[in-house]
């Protein structure tokens, strides 16, 4: 099993400052596993995130991507390891326009693997098809969602994270968003969803966490979160 695991996070502790806000995380990522984060706002999701991506350094703990110790290593040699981020906030380039935005991302995975080409991207998100001159400051919100996941998709990932997958959008666009998971689930690409909607990301993940403080106090299956309604609603009802 251990080999198969592309994110092994073990004891993480990571700080802003002095803000202790990761305590003792371990989280992995196994292959082909769709994995729901969840927690209220400030409970460390984006943080386990970033320290993951390398955009964070936690002063303990330790990171191995797909076998490898990466804990300190830049993001652009994580990204290289198979791992593809769509942050909150989206990161587009908005000078681009949506071709240059997808074809910058261009390559294939960590085993040769070019499954999502630019004709299977435009393929799964038609809108940006009739919109490939716009820049993306020129996109809607959920637009943007799109071209980030697009642009995701193009570097051939072995895992998907995303933070705050629907933050936002009007619910027909979220709707598409959700069918993309589910695809993207379907190929066999590991995915780590961060959404505020817990009814949505259990639909689609094997396994779910769920942080409070920087800890994990929840882990397990959709079935064995769906079927404790008081935990739901203790950690996640507002």
């Amino acid at each position: 099993m251990a080999q198969d695991l592309l994110i092994n996070a073990q004891n993480l502790q990571t700080y802003y400052g002095a803000s202790h806000i990761l305590r003792g995380v371990n989280f992995t990522v196994a292959r082909g596993e769709t994995i729901g984060l969840m927690g209220r706002n400030g409970m460390g999701k984006s943080t386990l995130l970033k320290s993951i991506m390398g955009l964070v350094k936690p002063r303990g703990g330790s990171i191995d991507i797909a076998g490898k110790a990466m804990m300190g290593h830049a993001p652009y040699e994580i990204a290289q390891l198979g791992i593809a981020y769509v942050p909150e906030g989206r990161g587009i380039f908005g000078n681009l326009s949506v071709v240059e935005n997808l074809k910058m991302a261009a390559r294939a995975g960590t085993r040769g693997q070019r499954d999502w080409t630019y004709e299977r991207v435009l393929e799964t998100f038609p809108r940006l098809k009739e919109r490939l001159g716009h820049g993306g400051q020129q996109l809607s919100g959920g637009e943007q969602q799109m071209l980030t996941i697009g642009r995701a998709l193009m570097t051939n990932p072995d895992v998907l994270i995303l933070d705050e997958a629907t933050e936002g959008l009007a619910p027909l666009i979220a709707r598409d968003i959700w069918r993309i998971c589910s695809m993207v689930r379907d190929t066999g690409i590991s995915s780590v969803i961060v959404d505020k909607n817990h009814k949505h990301v259990t639909q689609i993940t094997d396994r779910n966490v769920i942080l409070v403080k920087g800890e994990v106090v929840f882990e397990g299956t959709s079935a064995k979160l769906n079927a404790q309604p008081e935990l739901l609603q203790q950690y996640l009802g507002v």
